[in-house]
């Protein structure tokens, strides 16, 4: 049989511990304390933060391009070839999308569209516009 160790002395010594921990939790007249705070965590007793919430940072150009080329190839399912322009109006970014239309062999005759999608400072999509479409070794600067 193993000798565990819990000799009288030490069982003793181990009441007298529970004893002291009984004693702190009692007042002056014997009753028990109520636990300190309402038994919530330090942490969840804290107030609230005050303080108001960061504004959203404005949106620039290079987010709004960015958020326009994705709404747009994700609303039409067009492939994206670039952005090829863009402008700020009052709080609305307008950026000119070009996409693939119909692609076709050989590639020279592959078939663009340059759409106008609208974004809010917040980054949603407010509109989109075909502008124009044509071919893409069509060398004509204006586009209908």
């Amino acid at each position: 049989m193993a000798d565990t160790g819990d000799t009288a002395e030490n069982v003793s010594d181990h009441a007298g511990e529970d004893a002291g921990e009984d004693e702190r939790q009692r007042t002056s007249r014997g009753e028990r304390r109520p636990p300190s705070g309402d038994g919530a965590p330090r942490a969840a007793r804290r107030p609230m933060d005050k303080r108001p919430k960061r504004p959203k940072p404005r949106m620039n150009g290079r987010t709004a391009a960015r958020e326009a080329a994705l709404s747009l190839t994700d609303l039409t399912g067009k492939e994206f070839e670039g952005i090829v322009g863009i402008r700020k109006s009052g709080d609305d970014w307008s950026i000119e999308v070009e996409v693939l239309e119909m692609r076709r062999i050989p590639s020279t005759t592959d078939v663009l569209a340059v759409y106008e999608v609208t974004i809010d400072e917040s980054g949603e999509l407010v509109g989109y516009e075909r502008k124009a479409r044509y071919v893409r070794g069509d060398a004509r600067e204006e586009r209908e």
